[in-house]
């Protein structure tokens, strides 16, 4: 059964209990956790920009993501799918997004539109079922759909074992000495999901401290 949504304009319910736990549990990310001590994780409400900004954000650094993010939103105003759609595709090219990722968010976009994507009904599913429904759409892999349940959805006990951030917070804290791409693979991924388990219920939360010891900055998908 799919947890409760949380409140989209406050830090979720779950979040106290978390960090308590999480430092109970790990001493390495109770520092972490100590040294933010006035932020969290806070949803935007929006299914569109969460999944959109996800898109703009693959496989490009933060700093990036967020400096293309902002040339979108000046192009679009606030990018609903139906902005986008009436936005040409030099425009947003201009934007500083690839041929196929203007594919992508105009595709989505469309799926709003039409009403192929029900954000009531994804929220009633789990982890696995959400993951499964939007990665049926073009440019949604699982690690966007990861971002959409840790973002929008707030769920507690995600792990997005693709997320280079992580491994590479993973790899400074943890796994010195290991390049954050060979923790993609094999044996190592799974030290990777091996480690993460004293972090079961809570790896959403762990995650996003793990990025905070990298980027202090939250990113507001």
């Amino acid at each position: 059964m799919a947890p409760p949504v949380a409140n989209s304009a406050a830090c979720p319910a779950f979040w106290p209990s978390a960090k308590r736990r999480l430092s109970a549990a790990d001493p390495v990310l109770g520092a972490i956790i100590r040294r933010h001590p006035r932020i969290a994780l806070v949803c935007r409400g929006d299914p569109y920009r969460t999944l959109a900004r996800s898109i703009v954000g693959q496989q490009i650094s933060v700093k990036a993501a967020d400096s293309v993010w902002m040339r979108v939103q000046a192009a679009c105003g606030e990018p609903s799918p139906q902005a986008v759609l009436r936005r040409r595709a030099t425009t947003l090219r201009n934007c500083g997004l690839s041929q196929r990722k203007v594919e992508y968010l105009r595709d989505l976009a469309s799926h709003f539109v039409q009403r192929r994507v029900d954000h009531t009904r994804l929220a009633a599913l789990a982890d696995e079922e959400v993951i499964a429904r939007l990665t049926d759409i073009r440019g949604i892999g699982r690690w966007t759909a990861e971002m959409f349940l840790i973002f929008n959805l707030m769920r507690p006990d995600v792990l997005p074992l693709d997320d280079l951030g992580l491994l590479k917070a993973i790899e400074r804290h943890y796994l010195p000495g290991r390049a954050p791409a060979s923790l993609l693979r094999g044996e190592e991924r799974q030290q990777v999901v091996e480690l993460a388990g004293r972090w079961i219920p809570y790896r959403s939360v762990a995650t996003w401290y793990l990025w905070r010891s990298l980027e202090p900055v939250p990113v507001e998908y």
